[in-house]
């Protein structure tokens, strides 16, 4: 089994600051990218920002200079330090893993349970 568990997600004013932590853990023998999605509703769901192993990151043009997304290899976490939010921002934000499990010969990607950031004055 393998979790994909996000936090720090909540409802914050215009030009705020939310920081959301995902953390995957169960039974995972290595992971490759990382990344944070998110979902407005009535829109379909759209990348926000990813990160290689390595530490590459490319993020969505709405969010780049505002968005930073790191991670910590050695807890198996992903962070989104999310700063000057608008209410543009304002979606379900899901964090995104591909990843191998033990025993496993494929990639495979998990998903979050979903977390809400509400930006509104």
């Amino acid at each position: 089994q393998v979790q994909l568990v996000e936090s720090g997600g909540g409802s914050v004013q215009p030009g705020g600051s939310l920081r959301l932590s995902c953390a995957a853990s169960g039974s995972i023998l290595s992971i490759n990218a990382m990344g944070w999605y998110r979902q407005a509703p009535g829109k379909q769901r759209e990348l926000v920002a990813g990160i290689t192993s390595g530490g590459s990151t490319n993020y969505a043009d709405s969010v780049k200079g505002r968005f930073t997304i790191s991670r910590d290899n050695a807890k198996n976490t992903v962070y989104l330090q999310m700063n000057s939010l608008k209410p543009e921002d304002t979606a379900v934000y899901y964090c995104n893993s591909r990843l191998l499990k033990l025993g496993s010969i494929r990639w495979d990607d998990y998903w979050g349970q979903g977390t809400q950031v509400a930006v509104s004055s």
